[in-house]
């Protein structure tokens, strides 16, 4: 009797050692400048609503827009709300987890918009900031997103620095960023100053640039279709419901930066900020964990104290020691300074991000047939699973078993599988051979030269035969000890 009590918690044990659960939802603070690339991004963020929290959705400035600046208007957000209201019925088909319109609507409120990094007015938007960091109840952490300036985050911050100084300890371990650049000066005059010292862990983003207004140069050519407009049209502007009726793609006589004209009407114009939540879904890349490990928002680099920013192939680059922005960045710099010179730096350089676009368009594709298709009639992702942990220890020489079975897809479709080396995201710098790496089962060995604390990142990529084709990976570090 006593053997099989053990050999249940042993069971038990191993169980919950291989499972891989869904983790918790991550709970989003979203700033936004209006800007038509943020309107083009609300539709896909608005379509991946059920992956996160959405605890706020506040519209701010930036030095590009604010009230009186080419400004898109304080109730810019409202048709897009309207336009999920409609397609809401539709989407709860797919998932369950969307929010209500309603739940929407109580939390899209006005930050602060009068001027380029106004941070002196207390606004509903700042204030809706401070009550989630101080409210107690729930201890999961709040990623506040600036896909414009930091202003409105500032002021919030500010305002429990006045009236709360005692709990900035407390209120900085549960905040993190993930800014699109830095849109004002407020993050170098006021956050960074004053809460600094709490290492908050902080993503700056120039390498989104892939994604904005210049992703016809940047993107190779396999890539670009799936952002061209017969694509569009076919899978995301055209049939797809009011919600991506209001995508803002290329329009008869728009163009790109510096009057760029190679566009055709329905080509994709810009998702500059999307990066800063597509960090969150769950494909299973474990982005999350660290900004090192990369996923379909990039992959950066520490640079200095807790923040991460791109990483630069340029060797002897000096990352500038205050703002990361259109005039400092070096994706940005190296567009409006160097290109077309030097283009496999370019490459190398957007790539964390690029490698994935036909996977996370796929998606996007879905999410748009989720507005109008029943379940049945459209494509949902594959649920990759692992018979065995995601965290493994190994010496140099041994064998590391990689399998996926217990992988499904919840049509019922074939499922194509991948396993393959994440070499940049590893901190061993050398090569593996993985055997077998097209089947569900796959194996490779150790190398002998990897050094005891590094570590080797295998990808097990799925993919389904679904229309629109869609992938999900699982990553397996391996640390060697």
């Amino acid at each position: 009797m006593i053997r099989i009590f053990i050999a249940l918690l042993t069971m038990i044990s191993v169980t919950a050692t291989f499972a891989q659960q869904k983790p918790d939802k991550t709970r989003v603070i979203v700033t936004s400048d209006g800007e038509i690339d943020d309107e083009c991004s609300m539709v896909r963020f608005l379509l991946y609503a059920n992956e996160w929290d959405i605890e706020g959705i506040i519209t701010s400035s930036s030095q590009y827009h604010w009230q009186g600046h080419r400004w898109a208007g304080d109730d810019w957000l409202n048709p897009y709300l309207d336009a999920y209201q409609k397609v809401y019925p539709n989407l709860i088909k797919h998932d369950k987890g969307y929010p209500t319109p309603q739940y929407l609507r109580e939390r899209a409120v006005l930050g602060n918009v009068k001027a380029q990094g106004e941070m002196d007015e207390i606004t509903a938007g700042s204030q809706l900031i401070v009550k989630a960091l101080l409210d107690k109840s729930d201890p999961r952490p709040v990623w506040l997103q600036a896909w414009g300036g930091t202003n409105t985050i500032a002021r919030a911050l500010k305002t429990i620095e006045q009236e709360h100084p005692q709990r900035m300890a407390e209120v900085a371990g549960k905040m993190r960023f993930f800014f699109i650049w830095e849109q004002d000066s407020t993050y170098q005059s006021y956050i960074r100053p004053h809460w600094g010292k709490y290492n908050v862990e902080t993503i700056i983003s120039d390498q989104f640039w892939a994604v904005a207004y210049q992703w016809n140069k940047i993107l190779p050519e396999d890539k670009q279709a799936y952002l061209k407009a017969d694509w569009m049209k076919a899978n995301i502007l055209e049939n797809h419901g009011p919600l991506c009726s209001l995508y803002k793609s290329h329009v008869p006589g728009s163009h790109g930066l510096a009057g760029d004209t190679n566009f055709q009407e329905g080509d994709f114009r810009s998702e500059g900020d999307s990066p800063a939540f597509m960090h969150f879904i769950n494909t299973g890349l474990r982005s999350t964990e660290s900004p090192s490990f990369g996923g379909w928002a990039g992959r950066y680099i520490k640079v200095r104290e807790n923040t991460w920013l791109d990483p630069v192939p340029e060797s002897g680059y000096q990352y500038p020691k205050g703002r990361w922005f259109t005039g400092t960045g070096w994706g940005r710099k190296y567009m409006r300074e160097t290109y077309p010179k030097n283009q496999d730096l370019m490459y190398k350089y957007f790539d964390p991000i690029v490698r994935w676009a036909d996977d996370f368009q796929n998606d996007f594709a879905s999410r748009a047939d989720w507005c109008v298709k029943s379940y049945k009639e459209a494509n949902h992702p594959p649920v990759v699973k692992l018979s065995h942990a995601l965290d493994r220890k190994a010496k140099p020489g041994s064998k590391i078993q990689l399998s996926a079975k217990g992988t499904t897809d919840p049509d019922g479709d074939k499922l194509n599988y991948s396993w393959w080396q994440y070499e940049e995201a590893d901190t061993y710098k050398g090569a593996v051979t993985i055997e077998n790496a097209t089947q569900q089962v796959a194996w490779f060995t150790v190398p002998k030269d990897v050094v005891t604390g590094e570590a080797i990142h295998i990808i097990c990529e799925v993919k389904d035969n679904g229309s629109p084709q869609l992938t999900r990976y699982q990553r397996v570090i391996v640390k060697v000890q």
